[in-house]
């Protein structure tokens, strides 16, 4: 995500649940999302309307009504969701993050190897930057 496209935790909240869903209506965001949050039907059409604009959700005309649809796959909106609190919260600084990690909860095996993984990949990444 672009500075000139963040978007706020509500947003990304809507954001994510229509990502799970693949593509949604309006009435179906309404009735899922809207409920479940006491938003509006005006809210949730604001929300998505300016995800839109921001190009966070694409639009298309599948009868009489708009199918939304996210421009990104749920890693993809993670990953960068991840990497905007890193560089706006943290200051770019991934230590406190793996400070949180280490005593918030205990780690699953699958977990561990995985971020075992990422640390060798991002050691080979530097290396190969240096040469």
């Amino acid at each position: 995500m672009s500075p000139k496209h963040t978007i706020g935790d509500q947003e990304l909240a809507l954001l994510r649940w229509i990502t799970e869903r693949g593509s949604v209506t309006l009435r179906e965001a309404v009735e899922g999302f809207g409920l479940d949050a006491s938003l509006a039907r005006s809210t949730v059409l604001t929300m998505m309307e300016r995800l839109r604009k921001k190009k966070h959700l694409g639009r298309k005309r599948v009868g009489a009504v708009f199918r939304y649809s996210s421009s990104v796959t749920a890693t993809e909106l993670l990953t960068g969701a991840v990497r905007d609190f890193v560089e706006k919260t943290l200051g770019g600084s991934v230590s406190p993050v793996v400070a949180y990690l280490s005593r918030a909860r205990r780690l699953s095996d699958g977990e561990l190897d995985e971020l075992q993984k990422l640390v060798q990949d991002l050691k080979a990444q530097r290396n190969e930057e240096q040469r």
